[in-house]
């Protein structure tokens, strides 16, 4: 799939201006660093001054300054660049002091300008669009927008009531707004798009989707009391509750509108939109048009539509790594923004949260309201949340709060704040008694989408390749093929027994002891390696098996896991995490408890019966839910929520949090009392 171009690459390629000055006269480039940011990564020296005719001049899209620089490109020759938010730009509008997540650099003219061709309108009529790899990133990326629910403006309530199916939904926008003054429209427009509606549509539910804008008092609308009034009799409802654009346009039976973005969100959503504006996605076979722009006469396809406008067209900042990026990074940065907007924004109330754990959850949960972490049912309209470990403690309803797969370079009884921790509303991912949000997400992803397979394949390679694991301590491992002079290599990793996930998931065999020896049983003529927890190892926890060096052929202490099972043939197991790292490297795996990852046909699986997992599940949709959809993850050096694939980058250079010195201290105290753990551990 051809990259986005760096816009002075493009102009450059083209014979156009070569300097890489942007001037501007607007004070929103001067006062807006994500703005000044992605310009600079496209190319862009953003200047004050009297430009040259081989420099540019950057506008911001039609708005009321931009006249400014309008007259200086006249008087000085230099080129217009107008510059506008991209199609997908953020949780909330950008009066709400939100910055973009891309822009769109055009040098033609403006996208919601049909008075000259754009940049995209080039694209969309010129452009082979026939690129296999290009049109399947495509549809992937539909496909994503569709599943995460993303739009331009994301901070809508998926629980806010839709009104029946049914209705025809006409869209509003803001009084005075260039996509509309510019793509030939105004008032009168709108009027005439009521009168169609309803002339089309007799009798039929009118739904009226009032912009956010004007929602929140920032501008007006085009549906007035006055002009409501021209279409007696109808039934009709102005919609300003802040709903899903895309649930609503599923219950919608017909689309009007004049240049809204959602005119191309329901052509995405399979509708064919009645469009009264010339807006960059009328008139290229999938509109219905009231004014054509007549020389668009090519007939495209959605993907195609979409291609050029939101791959080809923008350019994309990934906000965690400070770079330009393509459009599916952009998509994985909002989709870990809104999913905690959407999680975060009634606030939470945390119970059974140890004192040094706090400031991490407060970190992940807090970005809309501070965490409050008092004990008992969630006040105020917040959510209730608690340590898993302490659940039976917690009021009904609340969310059980665990680390995540992806956890940090050091040991949780290390005191080493977490990278990735999984919310679940249902039940927690060790507890194969109960249903559980994880259990569900696995059994959704027992078919997968090629873009979602081929995502959980490069996360798979980057883990293998980068040797990452849930603790990452860094240390070394022996060499196993030699030792064991041919043999199969079997390894058994040892675990802390009085964890809740033996606890709760551990069939008959319960112990590090029956573990170690059903191994050796079940395998007499291989060279059987036992890792005790590192828990135990550091003596945090206990668990320690004295007699595994009689059953064993070797034990393993202080080394890396990831390197140890790139060494062996099998893993026998009770619930350990080890398991599902040794099935991403392609490894046997045995389980005789009840870990998530069994069940799914993935596993040669010996212990308890667990009926409610009847899906056949793929490697990578195991993966997809486990490591995708299931945790949140936070990147250390933004803060921002991120996805996984950051949160590996950040476990491979070693940027992340750690203890700070009392809760070192804290832990090599824990470690002194640790055949006392009863006394200090609080989840």
């Amino acid at each position: 799939m051809p990259d986005r171009l760096p816009e002075t690459a493009r102009h450059d390629a083209a014979g156009g201006p070569t300097s890489r000055r942007l001037f501007y006269y607007n004070a929103g480039f001067l006062t807006q660093p994500r703005i000044r940011r992605i310009l600079d990564l496209a190319g862009h020296e953003l200047r004050l001054g009297v430009p040259g005719p081989q420099d540019r001049i950057a506008v911001w899209g039609h708005s009321p300054y931009a006249a400014r620089g309008e007259a200086m490109a006249r008087q000085t020759g230099a080129t217009l660049v107008r510059i506008e938010d991209a199609f997908l730009r953020s949780v909330h509008p950008g009066r709400d002091g939100e910055p973009p997540l891309g822009l769109v650099i055009d040098s033609r003219g403006m996208h919601y300008d049909p008075a000259q061709p754009s940049d995209l309108e080039v694209l969309l009529a010129t452009h082979p669009l026939d690129d296999t790899a290009l049109l399947d990133a495509a549809r992937g990326a539909m496909a994503r927008l569709a599943e995460a629910d993303l739009s331009k403006y994301n901070a809508h309530d998926p629980q806010a009531p839709l009104p029946a199916p049914g209705y025809v939904l006409i869209i509003d926008q803001t009084r005075g707004d260039a996509a509309v003054t510019q793509g030939r429209a105004d008032s009168n427009t709108f009027r005439e798009m009521l009168f169609h509606a309803t002339q089309d549509n007799p009798g039929a539910r009118i739904v009226i989707k009032t912009h956010p804008e004007t929602v929140a008092g920032h501008r007006a609308g085009y549906f007035d009391a006055d002009t409501l009034a021209l279409a007696p009799g109808a039934d009709i409802t102005l919609l300003s509750a802040p709903v899903s654009p895309r649930a609503l346009l599923e219950g919608a039976v017909a689309v009007y509108t004049v240049s809204s973005q959602m005119g191309f969100e329901a052509i995405l959503a399979g509708h064919r939109p009645h469009v009264f504006g010339q807006p960059f996605y009328a008139g290229w076979g999938l509109s219905e048009d009231f004014t054509p722009v007549t020389r668009r006469q090519r007939r495209l396809t959605r993907a195609q539509l979409f291609a050029a406008a939101m791959i080809l067209y923008p350019v994309w900042y990934d906000p965690c790594r400070d770079r330009l990026c393509p459009l599916d990074e952009a998509i994985s940065a909002l989709e870990a923004q809104v999913r905690a907007w959407r999680e975060d924004r009634h606030g939470w109330q945390a119970s059974g949260m140890r004192l040094w754990k706090r400031g991490a959850i407060n970190g992940f949960f807090g970005g809309v309201t501070p965490v409050r972490f008092r004990d008992g049912p969630g006040r105020d309209g917040r959510r209730a949340m608690v340590w898993a470990a302490k659940a039976d403690t917690a009021p009904d309803g609340a969310v059980r709060v665990e680390d995540g797969f992806l956890r940090s370079r050091g040991l949780g009884a290390d005191l080493v704040p977490p990278l990735s921790l999984v919310c679940d509303d249902l039940g927690i991912y060790y507890d194969p008694s109960r249903d559980s949000r994880l259990e569900r997400m696995i059994a959704a992803r027992a078919a997968l989408r090629p873009d979602q397979a081929a995502r959980a394949r490069a996360l798979m390679a980057a883990l293998v390749a980068r040797g990452l694991s849930k603790y990452n301590l860094g240390q070394d491992a022996p060499d196993l093929r030699a030792l064991a002079a041919g043999r199969r290599v079997v390894l058994v990793p040892g675990q802390v027994e009085d964890d809740a996930s033996i606890r709760l998931g551990a069939g008959d065999v319960r112990t590090n002891a029956a573990l170690l020896a059903a191994a050796r049983a079940g395998n007499p003529d291989a060279f059987v390696v036992y890792k005790p927890h590192p828990d135990v190892e550091a003596g945090l926890r206990p668990g320690a098996l004295p007699e595994a060096e009689g059953i064993a052929d070797l034990v393993v202490t202080g080394a890396d896991p990831a390197a140890l099972m790139s060494q062996v043939d099998a893993v026998w197991t009770m619930t350990s995490l080890l398991g599902f790292e040794a099935l991403i490297r392609g490894r046997q795996v045995v389980t005789l408890g009840a870990p998530f990852y069994a069940g799914w046909g993935l596993t040669d699986h010996r212990g308890p019966a667990l009926p409610r997992r009847q899906a056949h599940v793929t490697l990578e949709g195991l993966v997809h839910a486990a490591l995708i959809d299931y945790p949140r993850y936070r990147d250390p050096v933004s803060g921002l929520p991120c996805p996984v694939e950051v949160a590996v980058e950040r476990l491979s250079a070693g940027e992340v949090a750690r203890g700070g010195l009392a809760n070192r201290l804290l832990a090599k105290l824990q470690g002194v009392f640790a055949g006392h753990a009863h006394l200090w551990r609080r989840g």
